[in-house]
């Protein structure tokens, strides 16, 4: 979910702006690591709060939380954390899944190494999960997580780790999955980085749409899903070799939507020796 914009657009265009962007990310990370760290951080304290606001919505209006979410939960609660990719842009915070699509395009343009990448990636995956883990231990001594909200968080969780019960099939589910996330989640970053939303309200309304239709769709972030592993663990418990398989193939998917279906595919398209932007 960037939430990457540590300076504003220098020029207008997709590649130049997502290069500046990509320029300010590594010196950052480079010269001042804790600060990038702390960044990185906070988006995973703003995905935790909103995915225990979702949970929360989900349950109001579910009847029967053994059951799962009801209709009605499920999308009011999307609604919710829709929210999550329009905080993390404004305040200019650093988001994994959004950094795939910007590191893909500063490898293509030879601006980044493909370790360079992997450094800035792996950096940026540390923070959110730190962050995310302080909001999940402060709920956990917490009253905040109703047992409603959590036999839904348990049913979201069983459902997610499933996947990995149907074996090669289901983990090629859980990939696929992973990839429509990331694609959805970069194209309305790459509408933003384009400039192509001339107003604040089109931005929020762009980033919200994308995780809004994520949600319902039933893909899957591996940053959020950490997170739900981690909270939902920390108060019932559950598998964690296959929490953490899951997150890696889901790690895997965002990657692919993110960084070669987004970025670089808009990458080959802007490119000033090809097509023009």
């Amino acid at each position: 979910m960037t939430t990457d914009t540590l300076t504003a657009p220098a020029r207008p265009g997709f590649v130049p702006t997502v290069l500046d962007a990509l320029e300010a990310k590594t010196r950052l990370s480079r010269t001042d690591t804790a600060r990038y760290l702390v960044r990185a951080g906070m988006a995973g304290v703003i995905i935790a709060m909103m995915l225990v606001a979702n949970y929360l919505v989900t349950v109001a209006l579910t009847d029967d939380a053994g059951q799962g979410p009801s209709v009605a939960g499920k999308y009011a609660g999307a609604a919710i954390f829709g929210l999550a990719l329009m905080f993390i842009y404004y305040s200019r915070s650093e988001l994994t899944t959004s950094t795939m699509m910007v590191t893909s395009v500063g490898v293509y343009y030879r601006r980044l190494t493909p370790v360079g990448a992997l450094r800035l990636l792996g950096l940026c995956l540390l923070g959110n999960l730190l962050g995310g883990a302080l909001v999940g231990i402060l709920v956990r001594f917490s009253s905040m997580l109703s047992p409603e909200a959590l036999e839904v968080m348990a049913h979201s969780v069983d459902a997610k780790l499933g996947y990995l019960d149907a074996g090669l099939a289901g983990a090629g589910d859980l990939f696929v999955r992973a990839i429509f996330c990331n694609v959805l989640i970069n194209l309305a970053m790459l509408l933003v980085y384009k400039g192509a939303l001339r107003s604040e309200g089109g931005k929020i309304l762009t980033l919200w749409s994308a995780v809004f239709l994520f949600v319902v769709m039933g893909t899957e972030h591996s940053v959020a899903n950490s997170v739900l592993y981690l909270m939902t663990g920390l108060h019932i418990g559950i598998d964690a070799m296959a929490a953490i398989t899951a997150v890696m193939i889901a790690l895997a998917g965002n990657l692919v939507g993110g960084g070669l279906v987004v970025g670089a595919t808009y990458a080959w398209l802007n490119d000033r020796r090809g097509l023009a932007d």
